[in-house]
């Protein structure tokens, strides 16, 4: 989709939402593919990109969707029974760490070239699509690894609009050697003879990476192969709500559903659109879990209770999360432990409503993505989003997820097609458990007062500094570490506090902040004034990778 400057954001985590607390299931979310709500889906026309363990992969995703075309990513071990929204028009092999002749090394599935569907082989998509056709792929004895220039020696579609000699990154150590028979070579680099190839059946091979920054007409070449699957381009925020609220409508039926909100941009516009679709047979709930910013919960019950006029439940439970969460230090656990409490809230509330079937929550494609365990992916699993895996298996209720399909911008798109205040669409992401996961070991009342005071303080810097749309995120960590100080002659042994300011433009990498020093100096300066239990303040200068965005 287009990337205005309001929806400069994308994030694999959102704000304090169901989407954020509660998860899926993996058995629940497999069951529930294979059911005729699923198969009754209206399917969207689109890109499908098999991953081979590529760390761009999700990069091929992003571009494809800049391009105003849908796609999904599956892995390479998936079944065409598992894919269950779309509308296939051409297929994108990734680039992988594999070498295609290593044992056990992954394959194309047989179901692909069964499709006869145009196929666009990436590195060592590139290598598998040569090697499973009858080419030939042997070990370089030279590297190509970072920039390097292509040059043209046929013309073909793939290539259309390029210059002969074409700057590309190279990330490979294995080369095509013996072309499949119908294959021919149309372009080549000083270290591949063939750097890019095609037969008449629209299979294309590229040996570099058009989905990186790197290759600067990268983008150009996907919209060639966009072309050549003669794919539509109707991922569009207009087209995008539409087929939201029509999903809605054929899952839903006639049932009842509940709806998490939390006012931040992902429950908000899964919420509007539920109102759309199904109006007065949605009931949203707003859970007060005592883990939110300073007066956070009565700003968003004044918003969506007034202006919104939406049927709104406040449910204060601030007590039984804390109490819950008494003696815990363990972020997983922390993360468990919450979902848990919300699932009881919900169900217990929900009963009082009559047969509710369905759940709604916010779940965003980068959360489904980066929390595929090993079974369903070749690279490894960070750490479980709160929307994805938790859930117990004897959960009641089904799961409706409106955004599980897109990016970050793309809801925000989404929100500003629905009508929604900016300030609710740019917000900037809060994580599921809340300030749980921003207090180091054990959370209790007393640290959660102070962290929202030092929270506070930094929300208020960083906006009349008009530094907020800037960064991805902005926050503060409360450290389980309590060093010596001195104030008013006297000595102190108080917390340590740590802020945290990224800038990204998916989540998925991240790279700290370059705030003025006069900034930084003033939150410091105001944090140890105002919050007596707190004596220094830190910069955390990492980025992601090695690091995550979150301490926890």
């Amino acid at each position: 989709m287009v990337n205005p400057e309001e929806s400069k954001r994308i994030s694999a985590s959102d704000d304090l939402e169901v989407g954020t607390y509660l998860s899926i299931a993996q058995k629940l979310s497999k069951n529930e593919s294979k059911s005729k709500l699923d198969k009754d889906k209206l399917f969207q026309p689109g890109i499908l990109i098999v991953d081979f363990g590529s760390q761009y992969s999700r990069l091929i995703a992003r571009r494809i969707r800049e391009l105003n075309t849908y796609c999904e990513i599956v892995n390479s071990k998936s079944n065409l029974n598992d894919i269950t929204s779309i509308d296939i028009k051409g297929i994108i092999l990734s680039g992988g760490p594999s070498s295609i002749y290593q044992k056990n090394s992954p394959k194309i599935p047989d179901w692909i070239f069964g499709l006869n569907l145009p196929i666009l082989g990436i590195c060592y998509g590139m290598q598998a699509l040569s090697f499973q056709l009858g080419g030939k792929v042997s070990e370089s004895s030279k590297r190509e690894y970072g920039y390097s220039t292509i040059t043209v020696s046929k013309k073909h579609k793939i290539l259309e609009g390029l210059k002969n000699n074409i700057p590309v990154w190279m990330s490979h150590g294995d080369k095509i050697i013996k072309l499949p028979p119908g294959f021919k070579s149309y372009a080549f680099s000083e270290n591949s003879q063939n750097s890019v190839i095609a037969n008449d059946s629209n299979y294309i091979g590229i040996q570099f990476h058009p989905e990186v920054t790197h290759t600067p007409q990268g983008k150009l070449i996907i919209d060639n192969f966009i072309s050549i699957c003669d794919c539509p381009k109707n991922w569009i925020p207009k087209s995008v709500v539409e087929h939201s609220i029509k999903n809605i409508r054929e899952q839903v039926g006639d049932s009842k559903v509940i709806c998490a909100l939390s006012g931040g941009v992902d429950s908000s516009v899964v919420a509007i659109l539920l109102d759309k679709a199904i109006g007065k047979k949605l009931t949203c709930i707003f859970v007060d879990n005592g883990l939110m910013r300073k007066e956070e919960p009565e700003r968003i019950r004044k918003v969506f209770e007034g202006k919104f006029g939406l049927n709104l439940k406040f449910i204060n439970a601030s007590k039984t999360f804390i109490s819950a969460l008494k003696g815990v230090t363990d972020p997983e656990e922390k993360r468990k432990i919450i979902g848990r409490e919300f699932v009881s809230v919900f169900e217990e509330h929900s009963s009082k409503l009559g047969n509710v079937e369905f759940l709604a929550q916010g779940t965003l494609y980068p959360d489904v993505i980066e929390s595929k365990t090993s079974d369903m992916s070749t690279s490894d699993k960070i750490k479980t989003h709160h929307n994805v895996g938790g859930l117990p298996e004897n959960m009641k209720m089904r799961l409706i997820e409106p955004l599980k399909f897109m990016f970050k911008d793309e809801v925000r798109l989404a929100g500003l097609e629905l009508k929604l205040d900016k300030e609710i669409i740019n917000r900037q992401p809060f994580p599921g458990p809340g300030l749980a996961i921003r207090i180091i070991g054990e959370v209790t009342s007393e640290k959660l007062r102070i962290l929202k005071n030092v929270d506070w303080i930094v929300m208020n810097e960083i906006k009349k500094n008009d530094v907020y749309n800037e960064l991805w995120q902005s926050f503060a960590v409360l450290t389980n570490t309590q060093t010596v100080g001195v104030m008013g002659d006297q000595r102190t042994y108080n917390y340590v506090v740590a802020l945290r300011c990224v800038q990204s433009e998916d989540a998925m990498t991240a790279d700290w902040a370059r705030l003025p020093y006069d900034l930084l100096g003033d939150i410091s300066t105001r944090i140890v004034n105002e919050v007596p239990e707190i004596n220094r303040v830190v910069y955390d200068i990492t980025s992601k990778p090695p690091g995550t965005i979150e301490w926890e």
